[in-house]
Order: C-alpha cells, then sequence, then structure tokens
C-alpha cells in the first residue's frame, strides 16, 4: 500500500479527484481522508431522531464519495465547494426522510456558495443529487452497498470483514465491483 501523505502531499483537490476518476484508488482514499474532518464537522451540527451522528457521518461520506465520482471541473466550481454541497445535501436528505424540519436557512451556507450560482442552479443541483442516490442504490448489490458504505465511513478491510462476516477477499472484490460500477454508472452522460 501507497503512502497517500507524502505521494499526495503537493496535489491539489482537482488533480486527485481526476486521478481517481480514471480508477486510481490511493487518490480516492486521499481525498476521502482529506474531507474526512469537514463531514465529520457538518454532521456533528445535526441530531438524528432514533439515529447517531455516526449515521450522519455515513451519509455524509457517500456524498463525498459520490462528488469524487461525478465532479465536473468544467462546471466552474471548485471541487471544495462541490463535496461540501454534495455532503451538506446528502446529510439534509437523511434528515428529511428521517422527519427532521430542514429549514430554509439552514438549506445553504453562504460560505458554500460562488458568486454567480442562481436559485435555479441549486435546485438542479437538488435534483442531480437525488439522482445519484438513486444510481447508486440501483447500480449495487445490497452487499456491494453495505460494504462501500462502511469503507466510505473509514473502517478498515479488516473491521468490515468482522461486521460482515466475509472474508477478506469477498471485501475487496466487492469493493472493487463497486467501484467499477459507480465509474460505469457516473460516466454515463445519457
Amino acid at each position: 500500500m501507497r503512502s497517500f501523505v507524502q505521494e499526495f502531499k503537493n496535489e491539489t483537490d482537482e488533480s486527485l479527484v481526476a486521478l481517481a476518476q480514471r480508477g486510481d484508488s490511493a487518490a480516492t482514499e486521499e481525498l476521502l481522508l482529506r474531507y474526512k474532518n469537514a463531514v465529520l464537522a457538518r454532521a456533528r451540527k445535526f441530531f438524528l431522531a432514533g439515529g447517531e451522528t455516526d449515521d450522519l457521518v455515513q451519509e455524509g461520506m457517500i456524498g463525498l464519495y459520490t462528488a469524487i465520482c461525478v465532479y465536473d471541473p468544467t462546471a466552474g466550481k471548485r471541487f471544495k465547494n462541490f463535496a461540501y454541497l454534495c455532503v451538506t445535501r446528502r446529510i439534509y436528505d437523511a434528515l428529511r426522510i428521517a422527519g427532521r424540519h430542514v429549514g430554509p436557512s439552514e438549506e445553504l451556507d453562504p460560505d458554500s456558495v460562488e458568486s454567480g450560482d442562481s436559485p435555479e442552479a441549486f435546485l438542479i443541483d437538488d435534483e442531480s443529487t437525488r439522482e445519484i442516490q438513486t444510481k447508486l442504490m440501483k447500480v449495487l448489490s445490497d452487499f456491494e452497498f453495505r460494504v462501500m458504505t462502511m469503507y466510505l465511513d473509514g473502517m478498515s478491510y479488516r473491521e468490515i470483514c468482522e461486521a460482515t462476516g466475509k472474508p477478506l477477499k469477498s471485501v475487496d472484490n466487492a469493493l472493487g465491483r463497486a467501484r467499477r460500477k459507480l465509474q460505469v454508472a457516473f460516466s454515463d452522460k445519457s
């Protein structure tokens, strides 16, 4: 396993995303590590009835992974802002599903809004987020989704094996299949 800290220390988020979208799992892991504390901080601002902060962190990490998969540098947004929006919307969706109202004042953080963004753009982004979540559920098998979610939550392969009761090879294969399926699903523009 490569040393992420040294190898990617001077890489920009955007260059890591480009590597990740070409299948470099080390670049993906580096991005997930870079943003994990931001996801945790965002999730801690909320309480999920019947759930825990860990559930919201998990949702946020799924939003972050989605951002890595679908980020388009030609859209004019920095990856950091795009990732923040994906993470926030994923957490808000979890809160809505759990029955907690998220008011308009909580919808967008002014720090995440770049000049030129219109309300229409945010509505389109929100619809895109729902499409992405639906696609994830359709594309991945239950086991692949579970394993990917645990992986994005920061669990090691060994911890995932213990949690699922599956051997390392099964977990590794499921993560590999999930990555390939997601790359195909999100590269298909139709």
